[in-house]
């Protein structure tokens, strides 16, 4: 039984390996990205497709941001996993690897490359059957900071217009339509921020107007895509106040959000089975992508309600 056991474990790490080496890989400046120090791996961000089987219609997808700090990127259970899960439901899981500022790319450069995801994706988004009008980003820890930067922050951070850009991909908008937010680190304030994201995106000492800048629930108007937030009660790492402050600003602005604080789960869960009930987020997700209309029913030839 053991032996079967071991057995069943190695062909799942094998065919999960398979599958990470199958998605493909795109980078996303064809050529070097703005800012890039050079040519290795770690200035070269990318995304990596998990697109669902062909539909009737096109699909909904999701650019997800792993977490890490800023430091560095969880890209298993909170990349492909995740990704790979939506794709089996049919929907479209685009795992972004942003370049980091322990690797020299402090803000605005992680940004730059979340909005160039949404960009690429919206632009190529026949080609890849998916709807340039249901395009959403998802981040876990700094990487929910770095997505409800995304849908907050639409101020362009570059000097070089975009209307001016001679990359087609510039012209793309880069707003995503809703954000999923799990276990987020969402402000710079110092009373809630998680003090290592912070001092990795922004270095020591950084001006108070930036801080601000970078605290999300300072950002939210009634612009701010509709959003799902997941957070543990006793996550010691990134304070649920992150989550709370967040959705209390999106109710005043009238944005449509919905949250779930959960009794247990700690920080990093992302969907492994070992933090109870608060692994079910996934399902819960996608329930509230139907009620907000992202999701096509094929059996009933229209989008669910």
């Amino acid at each position: 039984m053991r032996h079967k056991i071991i057995m069943g474990f190695f062909c799942w790490a094998v065919c999960s390996a398979a599958a990470v080496q199958e998605a493909p890989i795109i980078p996303l400046w064809n050529d070097p990205a703005p800012g890039a120090q050079g040519v290795n791996e770690t200035d070269i961000p990318t995304i990596a497709l998990y697109l669902p089987a062909a539909a009737q219609t096109r699909t909904a997808a999701i650019v997800i941001c792993p977490g890490g700090a800023y430091a560095n990127l969880s890209m298993g259970h909170e990349g492909t996993m995740i990704a790979q899960w939506f794709q089996e439901r049919g929907i479209a899981g685009i795992v972004l690897k942003y370049r980091l500022p322990s690797k020299g790319y402090r803000y605005p450069y992680p940004l730059l490359d979340a909005r160039r995801a949404i960009q690429t994706v919206r632009f190529r988004a026949e080609e890849w059957n998916i709807d340039p009008d249901k395009i959403g980003i998802m981040g876990f820890s700094a990487g929910g900071h770095l997505a409800s930067t995304a849908g907050t922050n639409q101020i362009p951070v570059l000097t070089e217009s975009a209307a001016a850009s001679a990359d087609e991909i510039d012209r793309v908008s880069f707003r995503p339509n809703f954000m999923v937010l799990i276990y987020p680190v969402i402000s710079m304030q110092e009373d809630i921020t998680h003090k290592g994201s912070k001092q990795s995106l922004l270095g020591p000492n950084p001006p108070i107007e930036l801080v601000d800048r970078l605290s999300n629930e300072m950002q939210i108007t009634d612009k701010t895509p509709p959003s799902f937030l997941i957070h543990a009660q006793d996550d010691t790492a990134v304070s649920v106040e992150n989550s709370l402050r967040f959705y209390e600003a999106l109710q005043k602005a009238k944005v449509p959000a919905e949250m779930h604080i959960y009794l247990k789960g700690g920080h990093g869960f992302g969907a492994r089975p070992s933090a109870g009930p608060a692994a079910q987020w996934p399902d819960l997700c996608l329930q509230w992508m139907r009620q907000m209309g992202v999701l096509f029913d094929s059996r009933q030839g229209k989008e669910t309600p």
